[in-house]
C-alpha cells in the first residue's frame, strides 16, 4: 500500500489533478490519501472531490484527512506540497499594491521579482518545517514539491535538509509543447524536444518534428505575422513575449509570455506603455487570475456538494508518473528540479536547475547537458544571482540580503534606483510582518 501526503490539500483543483492521475495507475489503486490543510473547510471540500474520484475510478484507494501536518507525514512514501504561505489575502495583494506605488509593475509575482523574492521568504521556512518532520516520520519518502518560487525553494531545500529526497516540479515544459503545437498545427506527441535551464527560464535546445527542426518555422511565423497564434491557455495573454525573445536569443523559453516579461529588463517599462501594448503584456495577470479562480471553484464545489458527477480526466503533470515509475521500475523521463550536482556544469554548483531526468525504482536521476547557448547561460544567471541572494539571507538570516536580491534582480533594477529598492524593500517586509521569518520581520524603516 502506498501512501501519500498532499500538504496544501486545500489547492483542490491542483489536488484533484494529482489524486485522479494517481488513479490511472493498477500499482497505485490501494494508494491511501492523506490529505492535509489547515482550513478545514477547504481540506473538506478536497476530501470530497477526492472520494468522487475514486468512486468513479472504481478504485480500493482510501481517503485521509488531517490539520495535523505530522500526523498526514507518518509513514508516507511521498509528499507533494502544494501550499502558499499568506495566501492571495494579505499576501499576494501586498506584494503587488506596494510595488505599484514606486512605479513597479509585475504580471505574476511568484518566482522572480520582489514578489518572489517576498514569496520566498514565506515558503522556505515552512518547506524546511516539512523536510524536518519527514526525516523524522518518512525518511525513505520522495517529496514532490510543486509551490513556487521553485528555484529558490529547490535549492533551500538543499542547503538545509540534503538528506531529503526531492524534486521541484513544474509543468511549463508539458504547457509551451502544447501551445506550440497549436501554433504550428502539429500533434503535439510528435513533438521531439530537448529543455535545459532554470525553472521558468529554460529553453528548448532541441525542437524537431519527424527529424527536422520546428524553429524555422516559428521564426517565419513570427517574422511574417502569422505567430503567434491567439493563445490556446490563457486568452488574455497573447504570448508574444516569447517570440520576441527568441527572435533575438534564438531559442524558445518553456514559460509563459507573462512570467517571462518580468523575469527580464525589456518589456515593463516606466513610461513604455507602447512596449505593454506591442507585446500584449498583462500587468496584475496573477491577482485577476486568483480572483477569477476562486470564484469559479465556489461554483464548482457547490455543484459537487449538490452531486454532479466527476470526469476522472488525466493531468500531464508529473506526480503520478514519478509515483508510478518508483514503484513498479518502469523507467519514465520528466523535466526536474534539482540542485545542480555537474548536470548542468555552465551553471553555478547548488543552484536548482531543470534538466530530463530518468525515474524509475531508484529515485530521480537527472541528465547532463553541457551544450546550453552562452547567450542563454548569462540569462539564466541573472536569475540564479537572486535566486542565491534570497537562498543565502534564508540560510544565514541575514536581511541585507534580501535587499541585494532586489537590487540584482533585472527587471527591478532596470526601474528604480538603489535608494528606491531599499526603501519598497523595507516597506515589502514590514507589511509582511508575521508571515516572515524571525529575521525579516521589520518595524520600522532599516
Amino acid at each position: 500500500m502506498t501512501r501519500i501526503a498532499f500538504i496544501g490539500a486545500g489547492s483542490t483543483i491542483f489536488m484533484k489533478n494529482i489524486v485522479g492521475d494517481v488513479l490511472h495507475f493498477p500499482a497505485l489503486d490501494d494508494a491511501t490519501f492523506a490529505l492535509m490543510d489547515i482550513d478545514a473547510a477547504r481540506l473538506e471540500e478536497s476530501a470530497l472531490v477526492a472520494r468522487k474520484l475514486i468512486a468513479a475510478s472504481g478504485q480500493s484507494a482510501t481517503v485521509e484527512t488531517t490539520t495535523d501536518q505530522r500526523r498526514a507525514l507518518a509513514g508516507a512514501d511521498f509528499v507533494v506540497t502544494a501550499f502558499q504561505i499568506g495566501g492571495y489575502e494579505p499576501s499576494t495583494v501586498i506584494d503587488f499594491d506596494i510595488p505599484r506605488q514606486y512605479g513597479l509593475r509585475q504580471t505574476i509575482g511568484d518566482t522572480l521579482g520582489v514578489g518572489g523574492i517576498m514569496r520566498g521568504l514565506r515558503t522556505v521556512p515552512h518547506l524546511w518545517r516539512v523536510a524536518a518532520d519527514m526525516a523524522e516520520l518518512c525518511p525513505d519518502a520522495t517529496l514532490l514539491q510543486y509551490v513556487n518560487p521553485m528555484a529558490i525553494n529547490t535549492w533551500a531545500l538543499a542547503e538545509r535538509f540534503p538528506q531529503v529526497k526531492q524534486v521541484g516540479l513544474c509543468h511549463s515544459v508539458q504547457n509551451t509543447v502544447e501551445e506550440l503545437a497549436h501554433d504550428l498545427d502539429l500533434p503535439k506527441d510528435e513533438i521531439r524536444y530537448r529543455v535545459a535551464g532554470v525553472n521558468h527560464v529554460a529553453f528548448f535546445l532541441d525542437l524537431t518534428h519527424k527529424g527536422q527542426s520546428l524553429y524555422p518555422a516559428l521564426r517565419d511565423g513570427y517574422r511574417n505575422g502569422r505567430l503567434p497564434k491567439p493563445p490556446l491557455l490563457m486568452p488574455r495573454c497573447a504570448n508574444k513575449v516569447r517570440y520576441e525573445v527568441m527572435a533575438h536569443l534564438g531559442y524558445f523559453c518553456t514559460e509563459s509570455s507573462e512570467h517571462l516579461a518580468e523575469y527580464v529588463p525589456w518589456f515593463i517599462k516606466d513610461g513604455r506603455d507602447d512596449l505593454i501594448e506591442a507585446f500584449s503584456v498583462p500587468l496584475d495577470e496573477y491577482p485577476q487570475r486568483c480572483v477569477e479562480q476562486l470564484a469559479d471553484w465556489s461554483k464548482q464545489a457547490q455543484a459537487y456538494r449538490t452531486g454532479e458527477a466527476i470526469t476522472l480526466a488525466k493531468s500531464h503533470e508529473f506526480a503520478a508518473e514519478i509515483m508510478n515509475a518508483m514503484v513498479t521500475n518502469q523507467p519514465y523521463t520528466i523535466y526536474g528540479n534539482l540542485p545542480n550536482r555537474g548536470q548542468a556544469p555552465q551553471l553555478p554548483t547548488g543552484a536548482a536547475v531543470e534538466v530530463p531526468c530518468l525515474v524509475d525504482h531508484t529515485g530521480v536521476q537527472p541528465s547532463v547537458v553541457d551544450d546550453i547557448p552562452p547567450q542563454l547561460v548569462a540569462l539564466m544567471r541573472t536569475q540564479i544571482n537572486v535566486q542565491e541572494l534570497v537562498v543565502r539571507a534564508l540560510v544565514d538570516e541575514d536581511v541585507e540580503h534580501v535587499y541585494h536580491a532586489a537590487m540584482m534582480d533585472p527587471h527591478t533594477a532596470a526601474e528604480l534606483d538603489l535608494r528606491q529598492i531599499r526603501s519598497l524593500v523595507t516597506d515589502l517586509l514590514v507589511a509582511h510582518g508575521e508571515m516572515l521569518p524571525d529575521f525579516a520581520r521589520l518595524k520600522k524603516a532599516a
